[in-house]
């Protein structure tokens, strides 16, 4: 018997939420106590049913950049966190009524996966805003949200979780494939097979918020089809200067977010135009991520890599990718097939966190403690029920 669940995800570019109904055919291995699923064959492993994309207005969108720069008050954290639980109800009612269950990730505002003094952080904490209240109210449908502070409180980084999804549903024997996330911050999941304790993850760096922050400076919400970028030229004494940050050289596991790419905190470049500066970030983009390939992931054997995200869609980034990750091909989720299911860069990782909450409600772990650094796995989610629906009295 086949399950539908919807998923909701905003991610670091802030644009919109993405919906995503996934449809789970009968799972082996289904139970309670913390058992993880037997993996069906084939891959991937249930569809996308649907996908609906909800856009911020500007006014929303202004106010979660500026809780991203900490530039909000504790009232505007309020108003911001009720604000955007009406706005994941209103992405979710056009299909919440096939949907059994709402997984929603909330937009992510703050997250300091590791105490550091140099920026006031004296513990690790995380914070994603949308009142699922809300969306159970408005529903009618259970919901399972606020993922990573489970693992946060087993001493993980809360960050990655959408690795045990991409394991579940696009782990296949004889394949070693990388799901790659081209967002606002680009990371990766390294599958070796089908089995789950070989998988790896973590974030390589900037995936589109730096090139985001730049279009802004030309009025625009993200560099279109990479068109800054193609007409300005890489200027190297910067790329070099912002390939020496301290945080490219961490090891996994490892997480960030734009607490730390923005341009405010890289060396400040010499008088660059837009396109200059966009064609420099493209270049300093693609070049982290083959760099964490090359460093971390290609000795162990790989075959292929499938894009997803938005920065999937960009020409220009994507071919300054596949030259600086050639020989090993880039394909995006429409060019391996996926995209017949459902499954594209625009639904992965809506489809994720579906699964994610699909795995709470079974009552399995959800987590890899090898790609979030936590002591162990846990269920990740808090699951809330929708509110008891009483007849009014004729």
């Amino acid at each position: 018997m086949s399950v539908r669940v919807l998923g909701l995800m905003s991610g670091t570019s802030a644009d919109g939420i993405d919906a995503a109904l996934l449809e789970l055919p009968g799972w082996p291995g289904v139970g309670s106590g913390g058992k993880q699923p037997v993996l069906p064959e084939g891959v991937p492993r249930g569809r996308v049913v649907e996908h609906v994309f909800t856009p911020f207005g500007p006014e929303l969108r202004a106010a979660i950049l500026a809780a991203m720069r900490n530039e909000a008050s504790t009232s505007d954290l309020t108003q911001l966190h009720w604000w955007l639980g009406e706005m994941l109800a209103e992405a979710a009612l056009p299909l919440a009524a096939s949907a059994d269950l709402i997984a929603s990730h909330g937009q992510t505002v703050q997250h300091h996966p590791r105490p550091d003094g140099a920026r006031g952080w004296a513990r690790a904490a995380t914070l994603q805003l949308g009142e699922a209240a809300v969306i159970a109210e408005r529903t009618g449908k259970p919901v399972v949200a606020d993922f990573r502070p489970a693992d946060l409180a087993a001493g993980g980084l809360g960050a990655p979780l959408v690795p045990f999804a991409d394991w579940a549903l696009f782990g296949q024997p004889v394949i070693r494939r990388s799901i790659h996330n081209l967002g606002g911050i680009s990371n990766l999941t390294y599958l070796p097979g089908a089995e789950q304790p070989g998988v790896l993850a973590f974030d390589t760096g900037p995936g589109n918020c730096l090139l985001d922050e730049i279009a802004g400076l030309a009025g625009q919400t993200c560099d279109e089809g990479g068109r800054l970028a193609a007409a300005g030229t890489v200027h190297e004494e910067t790329l070099a200067a912002w390939l020496a940050h301290p945080e490219l050289q961490v090891p996994p596991p490892k997480a960030t977010g734009r607490e730390v790419w923005t341009l405010a905190h890289l060396p400040q470049p010499a008088e660059l135009s837009v396109p200059d500066l966009a064609a420099t970030a493209t270049a300093f983009t693609a070049q982290t991520v083959a760099d964490a390939y090359a460093r971390w992931i290609t000795p162990l054997g790989l075959d292929e890599i499938v894009v997803a995200g938005g920065g999937a869609r960009n020409p220009v980034l994507m071919a300054a990718l596949r030259t600086a990750l050639s020989p090993i091909p880039a394909l995006t989720f429409e060019e391996v097939g996926w995209a017949a299911h459902g499954f594209t860069g625009a639904t992965r990782e809506a489809a994720a966190f579906a699964f994610l909450g699909y795995a709470r409600a079974q009552g399995w772990t959800n987590t890899l403690p090898q790609a979030t650094g936590a002591r162990r796995a846990v269920s990740a989610g808090k699951y809330l029920l929708p509110p008891p629906r009483h007849e009014e009295p004729a």
